[in-house]
């Protein structure tokens, strides 16, 4: 538990290492691939759809920023419903916490919409990604959030007993349900906090809505840093409960 808790209270900066390399792979150079490589996927995905003669070039460009915002929106709902229900302070903590099992909201289709969101979000990411950080960004969120969860889940079976049990047993993981599996609680939402603190995916959607039109990666990304230091300011000054 030392070492799951150690790597939990870590998280946040653990993901921005997995996107910093992602976009700047580094092994590209290492392994002098062709520079060509270094183009974002988006590029290479629309390319490679025109020249299988699935989609026109433009059809394709626009098939894969539907994608990429659709991601991205889904993301943002899955977090913002997620922190809504659990708090906001809950969802910044360095560490675990075990008070009650929360049966409302997402967590009455799926166990983890916090890590699900990432997850989502990753997908739309890495989009503007060079292609070997596209591939690295997504297997290494994954097999992150799974240690995660690996980690939590001894964590809240010791406080929460089998009250958690139970709820693990009947509601999904990962994959979410697609009806309630379990009976609602009493659990209140705090919407307006949940919102704030998840600037960043919201932030992140925008990103595609305002400025994926140019169907320009790199534009994209700086919009990705702006709603970062956004994110980290509002999370800075909201009060924690």
């Amino acid at each position: 538990m030392k070492i799951s808790a150690i790597v939990f209270r870590f998280r946040f900066l653990i993901h921005a290492a997995i996107f910093l390399l992602a976009f700047n792979t580094p092994w590209d150079r290492w392994l002098r691939l062709d520079m060509d490589a270094s183009g974002s996927t988006w590029l290479l995905l629309s390319t490679w759809l025109a020249r299988n003669h699935w989609l026109s070039f433009s059809g394709a460009t626009i098939a894969l920023l539907i994608f990429g915002a659709l991601c991205a929106l889904i993301a943002a709902l899955l977090r913002t419903a997620g922190s809504a229900f659990i708090g906001f302070s809950t969802v910044q903590s360095l560490s675990m916490h075990g008070d009650r099992v929360v049966a409302a909201g997402p967590y009455r289709f799926v166990r983890n919409p916090l890590y699900l969101g990432i997850i989502v979000m990753t997908f739309s990411l890495a989009l503007l990604m060079p292609p070997s950080g596209a591939i690295f960004s997504i297997v290494c969120v994954i097999l992150f959030e799974l240690a995660l969860i690996a980690g939590e889940e001894p964590f809240l079976t010791e406080k929460l007993g089998q009250s958690y049990l139970e709820y693990r047993a009947r509601v999904p993981r990962l994959i979410p349900a697609l009806s309630p599996q379990i009976p609602p609680s009493d659990a209140q939402a705090d919407w307006r906090a949940a919102f704030l603190g998840e600037t960043f995916f919201w932030g992140f959607f925008l990103t595609w809505l305002i400025v994926g039109w140019r169907y320009n990666a790199l534009l994209m990304a700086q919009g990705v840093l702006i709603s970062l230091g956004l994110s980290l300011v509002v999370r800075a000054i909201l009060p924690r409960k």
